[in-house]
């Protein structure tokens, strides 16, 4: 009875976090819109930023409660997710174009922090000055998102939202709140069920928590992409990936030392094959098509077979 009981929180901890993320999302960049903010820039900040929070809030409160392995197997996990799984389903829906700046810059920057990650990582231990370092280099990046935003000032931008502002104001508080509550108990169900079951809490890390909490990204790449927003769809995931090495382990490590298993390096490799994947594909037509989807979903299957035997 127990089990049952952790199993049904664990999926009440992810609704939580899909629709915190959700609300979270439309309020931030509503008000992102609201400012004439390119689709681009939006989704590489604000949509990642915030499709991000999940991890973000998992990864933390695992950190604080002494659950390290899961606070590094989300991140990574949420990673190697978000390029296989949500682009590669994403690919198959729909063709989607990539900006040459992600080609360029993003997708490059995201393959190279993430060997940062694995370099900080081989002491076994991501350290203060560790997570120092990774939040100055989340500095620099968004100092190159500013610079971005204005050159592309004089582009056409997103069609302004029709809310006002204290009512995405208050969405994206109340998404926020689902986030942080949403967070504590997936934390709590997917440890008891991890223990229950004799699964490591790396294997759980690496796949139920991030899957639960790459469901955002998901939602907002396909519906993006089948709206047309291809910039949005691929600029969530490049910008989430960043976002979760740099603030987010940057961040949990900066509160307590995250303990680096030596496991994880081949699952932080994985992530890193991932990107190169990611940028072989579309470098030479700026596109990703279906059949690039579909050999990102066979990777990721030959991935998680051999993680789970």
């Amino acid at each position: 009875m127990h089990i049952v009981l952790q199993v049904v929180l664990l999926a009440v901890g992810f609704g939580m976090l899909i629709k915190g993320a959700d609300l979270f999302v439309e309020g931030t960049s509503g008000i992102a819109r609201k400012f004439g903010i390119p689709q681009l820039v939006i989704g590489l900040t604000i949509v990642a930023m915030g499709t991000s929070a999940p991890e973000a809030a998992v990864s933390i409160t695992a950190a604080l409660k002494g659950n390290a392995d899961i606070t590094i197997g989300n991140i990574v996990g949420s990673n190697i997710l978000n390029v296989l799984i949500i682009l590669g389903v994403t690919a198959v829906i729909t063709t989607l174009a990539v900006a040459r700046t992600t080609i360029r810059y993003e997708i490059p920057f995201m393959v190279a922090i993430s060997v940062l990650l694995l370099i900080l990582g081989l002491d076994e231990t991501i350290t203060l000055t560790d997570g120092l370092i990774l939040a100055a280099a989340f500095m620099l990046y968004l100092i190159y998102l500013f610079r971005m935003a204005k050159k592309k000032q004089e582009e056409p931008a997103v069609p302004n939202c029709r809310h006002s502002v204290w009512i995405l104001l208050v969405g994206a508080a109340a998404g926020l709140i689902l986030i942080v509550w949403g967070s504590d108990i997936t934390v709590d169900a997917a440890t008891a069920i991890a223990k229950y079951c004799g699964m490591s809490d790396r294997f759980i890390g690496l796949t139920i928590v991030a899957l639960g909490t790459s469901l955002p990204e998901l939602v907002t790449s396909v519906t993006a992409a089948r709206k047309g927003n291809a910039d949005i769809a691929i600029g969530n995931i490049v910008g989430s990936n960043i976002f979760n090495i740099l603030f987010v382990v940057g961040l949990s490590a900066l509160i307590t030392p995250i303990p680096f298993a030596q496991a994880f390096r081949f699952d932080t490799m994985a992530a890193i094959g991932a990107g190169i994947l990611l940028l072989l594909c579309s470098f030479r037509n700026q596109k990703l098509g279906r059949s690039a989807g579909w050999l990102m979903l066979v990777c990721y299957a030959v991935y998680f077979c051999f993680i789970l035997f």
